[in-house]
């Protein structure tokens, strides 16, 4: 496997080449923008013309990680030339989010194959249920084929999200790759970093990922009365205080973020389920546990590789940037610290990650998580 990284802006074009430059040869390029910077009529045209014969596959972002740097208004792009692996791309349309599951269901009939190693997925944020999406696809794959990727973001906007696969971008879409063949060796780590505070609360009436009651009383009246002077801000304030859901398994409570609120309707829907019966709790973070869990999802990976991954691809979330603010870097440096330095870090700041809690698991939907996928070939 060999990896080449290159950032272009509307008004630089692209960095210089590194000294050692694939010239163009790439199997797959992962490239990551702002919405304005990806929806721009040059930027799929710019990556096609370096890249004449790669897979492209991204999603419109919250923040670009290249590197150890967070990058807003640029197009980040990491070309990677297989040596073993090859590769197959599917593409579905999301019609609304009662959709989520169907899509999920064709992408994994495309790319199933008794050689998929593994899938990565990246997602319309807005108009999804990722929890859906994530067990339509998992269901008709092989337990040994993990799924890990996330749903692209707006900022802090959430306004129009774009997903891009080998053409120029639009909403409404997932895409997909398969990795094909047994030379690809691939870790995970997902980390949240989050702490619980007031009551824990019994969700009494949701519709899939539409939460409408909290002990028999309005979900959005309790949400509202917690965040005080933040709740004028909704949605995007939410992004600081999450919820946590318990189900019966205590080992396995899932963070969710909101997508949007109906006030007409006092409801707020989320990014993934949560199931009638299970347990919310409003969640708050503090920088430096955001960092820590950075550093511990990036030890999670590395138990599952033996070594350090050629390639790790980082999807955090939005929230976990605005409360980490300017120290936002620190926790991508915190994951270099455990990779070292020959390990290429890319990815995204997104509206929700897709991976396993550990190797041999069903992927699920995260929420405010740091999530790290580490590809290596043989």
């Amino acid at each position: 496997m060999r990896i080449e990284q290159r950032v272009w802006t509307a008004g630089g074009g692209w960095e210089q080449p590194p000294q050692q430059s694939l010239n163009g040869n790439s199997d797959l390029v992962l490239a990551f923008a702002s919405r304005q910077t990806l929806g721009a009529a040059q930027a799929y045209e710019q990556l096609r013309d370096e890249y004449p014969n790669a897979h492209v596959i991204g999603c419109s972002t919250a923040g670009e990680i290249h590197g150890i740097n967070v990058k807003d208004e640029a197009l980040s792009a990491t070309a990677i030339d297989f040596q073993k692996t090859h590769l197959r791309t599917a593409r579905a349309e999301i019609s609304g989010r009662g959709g989520s599951f169907a899509a999920g269901e064709e992408l994994a009939a495309s790319l199933k194959a008794d050689d998929l190693a593994h899938v990565l997925v990246l997602s319309d944020g807005l108009n999804v249920n990722g929890t859906e999406l994530t067990r339509g696809l998992t269901q008709s794959l092989p337990d040994n084929v993990a799924v890990t990727g996330g749903l692209s973001a707006d900022g802090d906007r959430f306004q129009q999200t774009m997903v891009m696969l080998d053409g120029k971008p639009n909403s409404n879409m997932v895409a997909a790759i398969g990795f094909y063949g047994r030379d690809l060796k691939v870790g995970f780590g997902s980390i949240g970093g989050w702490e619980p505070f007031g009551p824990e609360r019994l969700v009494t009436r949701s519709r899939g990922n539409v939460l409408y009651e909290l002990d028999g009383s309005s979900a959005l009246e309790l949400y509202e009365k917690y965040l005080g002077e933040y709740a004028a801000g909704l949605p995007a304030s939410a992004l600081l205080f999450p919820l946590a859901i318990r189900t019966d398994d205590p080992t396995r409570g899932l963070v969710r973020t909101i997508l949007g609120i109906d006030r007409d309707a006092r409801t707020m829907t989320f990014a993934g389920d949560i199931p009638e019966g299970s347990y919310a709790r409003l969640m708050k973070a503090s920088s430096d546990r955001l960092v820590q869990g950075a550093g511990l999802a990036a030890d999670s990976c590395l138990a599952d590789m033996d070594a350090p991954p050629q390639l790790a691809l980082l999807i955090s979330c939005v929230g976990r940037r605005l409360v980490l603010k300017q120290r936002v870097e620190e926790e991508i440096e915190a994951v270099a610290e455990v990779f070292g330095r020959a390990t290429a870090l890319a990815g995204f700041y997104s509206y929700g990650e897709i991976a396993p809690f550990a190797l041999g698991e069903r992927p699920e939907l995260h929420n405010q998580t740091m999530t790290i996928t580490g590809f290596s070939e043989n």
